[in-house]
């Protein structure tokens, strides 16, 4: 039996190639796709989810989700990915259109039809916690949630301590992490350094001679540029392939520990920081009283802390050949 995964996305170019890691992975079944804004408006990723889907020859269905955060403007990252999220290149329009059922009706439905399903999210979690604010239930449903998102050991990439996803929407992560979800935490610190794709490792997936490895170096050129304009670091960084990697081989993660985690939703300096109760000291008199709803709700989260790069890596390359 192939393992059902529900993935949630805001379709640029590293959620494309995290997408195609799914779509020709032999052992996993994409029972849906859905959309939110983020990197891109919430049409734009559909379009780009669904050319992606083309590109590996699925059928797998799309459901357009949130345009906007809960209470908040959508702020693109344009600037990253560029205007259609894929490095504009001006790839054709897909051949197929998104479903008319919506992003939250579908994961309540996907998660009620395939119970122990795993959710992977790509993006900020606006349609997942509109759904888990409709029917909470389908919380203990969900055998694994893996969420890219959060900067939990260090700086962010959108605020000096913000992870782009969080930041976008920090009321829809705090409602998902206090939701009793099975998450699996996997921040962007883990995509830097040795798991960037270096550029003889770029050279290596150009000489796979695919559409998919082509289309993989090519959609994240303008990713490329500015990981470079804001790290310094040269080569490929990939938040959401890691994140799907992780999903699909729990045993590329080296290293993780399960914390209460809190999102900051209130102060414009550390608007969604998320905040890991790493040397479990909420419970300490002095920080009692702030942390008391999620000391009630006992809910914790499991924080990646380390990968296996090299494992990383290989399960990359395994599908772009």
């Amino acid at each position: 039996m192939k393992r059902p995964f529900l993935i949630d996305t805001d379709t640029a170019s590293d959620d494309a190639v995290a997408l195609i890691m799914a779509l020709r992975c032999p052992e996993i079944e994409v029972a849906a796709i859905t959309t939110v804004a983020g990197n891109v408006s919430v049409g734009q990723a559909s379009r780009n989810a669904l050319y992606t889907a083309e590109l590996c020859d699925s059928n797998v269905p799309v459901f357009a989700g949130a345009e906007k955060p809960m209470t908040r403007a959508h702020v693109s990252a344009s600037w990253f990915h560029g205007r259609d999220g894929l490095g504009d290149h001006g790839y054709p329009l897909p051949r197929r259109a998104v479903e008319k059922l919506s992003a939250t009706d579908a994961i309540i439905d996907t998660i009620e039809s395939q119970p122990g399903l795993v959710l992977v999210t790509l993006g900020p979690l606006t349609n997942v916690a509109l759904a888990l604010q409709r029917r909470p239930d389908i919380a203990e449903k969900v055998s694994r949630c893996v969420v890219m998102g959060g900067a939990p050991c260090c700086e962010g990439n959108v605020t000096p301590a913000a992870e782009y996803n969080i930041w976008c929407d920090p009321e829809a992560a705090r409602v998902v992490v206090r939701s009793g979800l099975p998450i699996e935490l996997v921040g962007w610190h883990l995509c830097r350094g040795d798991a960037v794709m270096s550029l003889s490792e770029i050279q290596q997936v150009l000489s796979f001679g695919t559409p998919v490895a082509n289309f993989a170096v090519e959609c994240n050129s303008h990713a490329q540029e500015a990981y470079f304009q804001q790290t310094g670091e040269q080569g490929i960084s990939l938040p959401d392939p890691v994140n799907m990697a992780v999903a699909l081989d729990p045993l590329i993660v080296t290293s993780q520990s399960e914390h209460y985690v809190e999102i900051e939703t209130e102060s414009e300096l550390t608007r969604g920081m998320t905040v890991v109760d790493r040397l479990n000291v909420t419970g300490d008199a002095r920080n009692r009283d702030v942390w008391a709803s999620r000391l009630l709700e006992r809910s914790k989260a499991k924080i990646v802390w380390t990968i296996d790069n090299a494992r990383w890596k290989q399960a990359l390359y395994a599908a772009l050949k």
